[in-house]
């Protein structure tokens, strides 16, 4: 892969096989306490390497490619129920409860198994999605409405042909929109629209298992109903082009919830302010 050499960040960066046949980068002391990190969408590990690496100074960071997203397995199913599952079984292997940082679609899955498998995470941090309830509920506003249209248009039976049109243009313009002012080097672009081309339609798969089947649809809901007693800390970008911060309401579903609004940052604020999103993280979790 072309991701920049460990000499660029000062700490060697090794790649692993997780349980399931899932890719990941690894860094840091391997004695150091496990933190694994979730990626969302569109994204990769490799991008968030600025941010991975600050973080690696406390912890030995796994960062895996999720299910859907090459080199791990494309296949699904792509319901949170199976995200999370594969995300339980890797805290298995690493053992004793794990910190836990998810980003996006990451942020959702960790949520998932901060509600159905508490005993597995010591603390979380989630960035750009509040609850994922909070989130269905927010979509009944026309503002949060208006910013998922894209949610819509991937239930589309040809949605892969339009996301890979002109080089995957619409994946560059929901990068503009979501994090204003803020570019990928041409470098990381290439990398992930690579990863992106050999992927797809895998990473549509999240959207479209959101709602499908209809029928089952409130009973996977209803088993994110409980409150979360994991401590969690939300991140979340003053400048989010995608999502709106959580509301009051959204603190009532955890024991423990700290929210922290970011200025001056979008929807991908760990890759906008790698050092100080990694200083926030880490401060929680010690």
């Amino acid at each position: 892969m072309g991701w920049p050499s460990a000499a660029a960040y000062g700490l060697p960066v090794d790649r692993m096989v997780l349980p399931g046949g899932f890719h990941a980068l690894v860094c840091g002391d391997p004695a150091a306490r496990p933190l694994v990190f979730l990626h969302g969408f569109p994204d990769h590990p490799p991008n968030a390497l600025p941010f991975l690496v600050e973080l690696a100074r406390t912890h030995r960071v796994i960062a895996p490619w999720l299910r859907g997203y090459a080199p791990s397995p494309l296949d699904g199913p792509f319901h949170l129920d199976t995200l999370a599952s594969d995300l339980v079984g890797w805290l298995e292997v690493l053992g004793g409860a794990v910190d836990v940082v998810g980003h996006d679609w990451g942020a959702a899955i960790t949520y998932a198994v901060c509600a159905t498998a508490p005993a597995r995470v010591r603390r979380a941090v989630t960035m750009a999605l509040p609850h994922p309830l909070t989130f269905l509920r927010s979509l009944r506003t026309g503002s949060q409405l208006r910013r998922s249209w894209y949610i819509a248009l991937f239930q589309l039976p040809n949605a892969e042909r339009m996301v890979r049109a002109r080089d995957l243009g619409m994946i560059d313009h929901l990068w503009r929109t979501w994090s204003p002012g803020f570019t990928l080097d041409e470098a990381r672009r290439a990398e992930l629209h690579e990863c992106l081309a050999k992927s797809l339609p895998g990473p549509l798969g999240y959207y479209r298992a959101m709602l499908r089947p209809l029928t089952g649809f409130r009973g996977r809901m209803r088993k994110l109903a409980g409150r979360i007693p994991v401590p969690i800390l939300q991140l979340h970008g003053a400048a989010d082009g995608c999502v709106l911060p959580p509301d009051t309401s959204d603190a009532r579903r955890f024991d423990e919830r700290v929210l922290e609004i970011v200025p001056d940052a979008g929807h991908f604020l760990h890759l906008e302010q790698p050092a100080a999103t990694a200083a926030r993280v880490a401060a929680w979790l010690a």
